[in-house]
């Protein structure tokens, strides 16, 4: 075991007792990581940052209920996921469009890594990715960018397996379309 993975078991335990130094602790390492999850799902810089604090909360609150506490960052990483696509789902079932068309934010740790190669190209394909239907844009965030497999994309947007992979096949394919339309 690493001396991370003892920090970060210590610092749960800590944070089970209420401690709010281990909390600060905690959250100054992955709220970057869990802000960029958000923001991907729900595009709005405000909305991300009110469910990376809501899924904080969330955490702390039933960090009892972990039984692995070297588990914490998927675990968390699955709260704030499932409270963006609750938002997403609230949002599209308002029929509200997003109201800004921002660049998505490029993270260093449990997201896309920047380089000066490759930055242009992830910025190009994100863009062309924001002109994809809701539905596809979502699918293809989660599977490519989040690492969900299908069951947990089935999951989390409630659709059956079937669906889920003619939904990310379509989205793929639209996306290269696009892509190619653009070179």
């Amino acid at each position: 075991m690493t001396s991370t993975n003892q920090d970060i078991e210590q610092l749960l335990l800590l944070c089970k007792s209420s401690n709010q130094r281990a909390q600060l602790e905690v959250y100054n390492r992955y709220n970057k990581a869990m802000y960029n999850t958000a923001y991907r799902i729900v595009k709005d810089s405000c909305k991300a940052e009110d469910i990376m604090q809501e899924s904080f909360l969330t955490a702390f609150t039933k960090l009892n209920t972990l039984e692995d506490t070297k588990l914490f960052g998927a675990w968390l990483k699955r709260i704030v996921v499932n409270n963006s696509i609750a938002n997403y789902n609230k949002i599209t079932k308002q029929n509200e469009v997003p109201l800004e068309h921002v660049m998505y934010k490029v993270e260093d740790d449990n997201g896309i890594e920047e380089d000066s190669q490759n930055s242009d190209k992830v910025k190009h394909i994100m863009s062309v990715m924001k002109t994809l239907k809701p539905n596809y844009s979502l699918g293809l965030s989660l599977h490519l960018i989040e690492g969900y497999d299908y069951e947990e994309i089935c999951e989390i947007m409630d659709i059956s397996y079937a669906n889920c992979r003619t939904m990310i096949s379509r989205a793929k394919e639209s996306l290269r379309k696009k892509l190619v339309q653009t070179v």
